[in-house]
């Protein structure tokens, strides 16, 4: 079942803190699961003010929910006698209150004009392959653990951390003069199982990687179309997902895009365009290799919520991908000259 979506009144919008409401929906801040304080344990609270409907998560935080009231009166009393006053009987805690008006399905965007398959091989992409439950829960954590005691760098919209070689957005590409040293050893354990994946069809020294760039992504943050540089790394290119699900979308052009932005590409009138999406969920291992690596961009879109088959599914407050690569010191010389800055 999908759960509501709710977003806050505008200020010409009649459901204000002022006068006679025509919202029966709270958004309530400073209470929630992350405090302690269950649904069903708010609900009960906010029930002594009239019928409630629901108490749903207003994000992610655990700390701010909607309660849904059967009537706009309901909802008016429960403001005025709450909020910005210590509850008793929800620990005490001071609640800020404000009114919410709920969001109708057809204004709720989700990724419904790509289909998204669940297994690669519906994607009918050569060189396409993920691996479900790459790593354990046990092992998913320690991963996580691991890059949290380290330091961020500060994008624009997510943070990276870079391991042996340093990725360079501006040019897309590495100095291979400047290596930061060897892989850390918590990806030690990844390393050794990517021996194992099926279907490597390749020369063995393209699985001596020593690049790893860790992203972590906000929900709703995504990644712009892209193919890795060929100049930069060689065929192989793995990403483990870590934390939270994301689609990713692959599209194939006709025409080169790997001097501008794949944009100026769409801007062109590019109508050949060819596009294909793939549920990633936690702990996946996903292998771009070959044309899929060489040919296709991969992107993910920037949603808080993703439909898959006849599901929607909102993202977590946080992704984290590992992605590990080989850094190439010669030029490529790939089957796809078109999209290859060697070329």
């Amino acid at each position: 079942m999908v759960q509501p979506r709710f977003v806050r009144p505008t200020q010409s919008s009649p459901s204000s803190n002022f006068g006679e409401p025509n919202s029966s929906n709270l958004y309530v801040a400073n209470c929630g699961p992350a405090v302690g304080l269950s649904h069903d344990a708010i609900a009960a609270v906010f029930a002594e003010f009239g019928e409630v409907n629901g108490v749903y998560a207003a994000d992610d935080s655990g700390v701010r929910v909607i309660v849904s009231f059967a009537d706009p009166f309901s909802a008016k009393a429960a403001l005025e006698a709450l909020s910005g006053r210590p509850c008793p009987d929800l620990q005490g805690r001071s609640l800020h209150i404000r009114y919410s008006v709920l969001q109708l399905p057809s204004e709720t965007q989700v990724n419904d004009c790509v289909p998204v398959s669940l297994i690669d091989s519906e994607l009918n992409i050569p060189g396409l392959f993920l691996l479900h439950d790459f790593v354990t829960v046990e092992e998913e954590q320690q991963l996580l653990a691991a890059v949290d005691t380290r330091h961020w760098i500060g994008l624009a919209k997510r943070r990276v951390q870079h391991y042996g070689y340093e990725f360079c957005y501006g040019t897309r590409n590495v100095d291979t003069k400047k290596r930061l040293g060897e892989l850390p050893s918590f990806v030690s354990p990844i390393l050794e199982r990517i021996s194992l994946f099926p279907n490597l069809d390749i020369d063995p020294s393209c699985l001596n990687l020593d690049q790893l760039t860790v992203n972590e992504y906000p929900s709703g943050v995504g990644l712009s179309p892209h193919i890795d540089t060929h100049s930069a790394f060689e065929d192989c290119i793995f990403s483990l997902s870590l934390a939270g699900p994301c689609i990713m979308e692959f599209r194939r052009y006709s025409v080169s895009t790997w001097k501008a932005s794949t944009t100026d590409a769409e801007k062109s009138g590019d109508s050949s365009c060819i596009k294909k999406a793939l549920y990633l969920p936690p702990r996946s291992m996903l292998l771009l290799s070959g044309e899929a690596r060489y040919a296709w961009n991969h992107y993910i879109p920037h949603h808080k919520i993703d439909k898959v088959k006849d599901k929607v599914i909102r993202r977590s407050s946080r992704r984290v991908s590992f992605t590990l690569r080989k850094v190439r010191n010669h030029p490529c010389r790939c089957k796809y000259p078109q999209y290859c800055d060697s070329q």
